[in-house]
């Protein structure tokens, strides 16, 4: 299901329970009073700046709320300090193309079937393809992670049994808004067809929050093992796409662990970075839009460059933010979850 967005506002808030309204009202975004409804759940209502003050509490929120404006496009935000618990989230519930951070997902499955026996990391699996080459799962994984190889993550998405697998999976974990639905090859195919800046596509699509929470019990060691769970954040740490975003904005001393995702008006960055004083942070952070038209974007080459640089730059500032933010000792006396929504 695709669902529009109006353009030309500012989009703060959440997603609350738009899968069960869309059964319940077909016409989600039409006329009448609920279209009004509709733009106070998705948080695309226009919204002044001293908004700001009312919706998010603690300073940090408030710039990484300024740094994710969505005029020119939606931006999600989810970041938590895996020590403290402090959380801090822009539009963290509503849902935004994974593209290839799904990869994450995919690793992890496959490395809890190497934790239950069904498979090892020197079992061999063939390139999708005619003549396709065999390699060893834990090639594949360095690759489909460090290099995002599609080929490689669609021959371990076969060998875990499809996207309902690594759903299944996801859920076992109680990770709920995230939906896979096409291997990467269809996904790469049918891109553009929907425009992420304007719609929300629930396929293969999942909220910052989910990613976020991924993140964060891979690194606390909630679903693999010690040595499968140091496999992939090995494989996160030479991740050598996306240069311009979290990359750019953080030290070497922060040693990121992360992955990187591009797809037509969107890119994304999800990673674990460390504070100056060796804390965690898992953080989501998705990007769509950052161009004044979807004509820009259908243009020039260089027109099509400069939205992407955009894109990755946004990325970067809310990221050096993040670190920054957070390496500052906790004054503000409430986490996001409570202070935004009044503790609901």
């Amino acid at each position: 299901k695709v669902y529009r967005v109006s353009m030309g506002n500012r989009l703060f808030g959440r997603l609350l329970a738009i899968a069960a309204m869309a059964c319940a009202t077909p016409a989600l975004a039409q006329g009448n009073g609920f279209e009004t409804q509709f733009a106070t759940v998705l948080g695309t209502e226009v919204r002044t700046p001293p908004s700001y003050d009312a919706l998010y509490a603690t300073p940090l929120e408030r710039q990484i709320a300024q740094l994710a404006e969505g005029s020119n496009g939606r931006i999600g935000v989810y970041a938590i300090d895996l020590s403290t618990g402090r959380e801090v989230g822009v539009l963290a519930d509503q849902r935004f193309p994974m593209a290839s951070t799904s990869k994450v997902a995919i690793a992890a499955t496959y490395l809890a079937g190497v934790d239950q026996g069904k498979w090892t990391l020197s079992s061999e699996w063939r390139l999708p393809g005619r003549g396709g080459a065999t390699m060893p799962a834990r090639r594949h994984l360095e690759l489909m992670i460090s290099k995002s190889c599609n080929d490689c993550t669609d021959a371990l998405l076969n060998a875990v049994g499809g996207p309902q697998a690594v759903n299944a999976w996801m859920r076992s974990a109680g990770i709920l808004d995230f939906q896979l639905t096409r291997n990467i090859a269809a996904l790469v195919r049918e891109d553009g067809r929907t425009d992420p800046a304007t719609e929300i596509d629930l396929r293969d699509s999942a909220t910052p929050r989910a990613m976020g929470q991924l993140l964060a019990g891979i690194y606390q060691g909630k679903w693999l093992s010690d040595y499968s769970r140091r496999v992939l954040l090995d494989a996160m740490e030479e991740t050598t796409t996306g240069k311009r975003r979290m990359r750019s904005a953080l030290p070497l001393s922060a040693n990121l662990a992360h992955k990187t995702g591009t797809l037509a008006r969107t890119a994304s960055d999800i990673g674990i970075f460390h504070t100056p004083d060796g804390r965690a942070i898992a953080a989501a952070i998705y990007v769509t839009g950052q161009s004044p038209s979807m004509a820009i974007e259908n243009g020039s080459r260089g027109q099509k460059l400069e939205a992407r640089a955009n894109r990755d730059a946004r990325i970067s500032t809310i990221t050096q933010a993040l670190y920054s933010g957070f390496g500052r000792p906790l004054d503000e006396g409430r986490n996001w979850a409570n202070a935004e929504y009044g503790g609901e």
